[in-house]
């Protein structure tokens, strides 16, 4: 499974931004997604820019990171983070992107 880490822009140089995110601070390689600019969200995975986020999106990533953290813990109160930072997935199955649903 691939799990892309919420990271905000702190400054850029070229094709790689140095970022800020739940786990410090690292450069980070842009040429997938383009100019960005400081105060900016990206998804990042393995030190690479995925995708440009808003902050309300980067702001849902990080909790559902943090509950899951707190599942992978042992914290009894897990379980209410779980159900608080998944809430678009409670009650309904998953949708599939576009790109991944059969074409007719």
């Amino acid at each position: 499974m691939c799990i892309g880490i919420p990271m905000q822009v702190e400054k850029v140089e070229g094709l790689r931004a140095w970022c800020a995110g739940r786990d410090g601070h690292a450069w980070v390689d842009v040429m997938l997604v383009g100019p960005v600019s400081r105060g900016d969200w990206l998804l990042t995975f393995l030190g690479a820019a995925r995708e440009i986020l808003d902050a309300e999106r980067a702001q849902s990533i990080g909790d559902a990171l943090q509950a899951l953290d707190a599942v992978l813990a042992g914290d009894p109160s897990a379980g209410a983070s779980v159900d608080a930072a998944f809430a678009d997935l409670i009650g309904r199955e998953p949708q599939l992107p576009p790109h991944l649903r059969p074409q007719r």
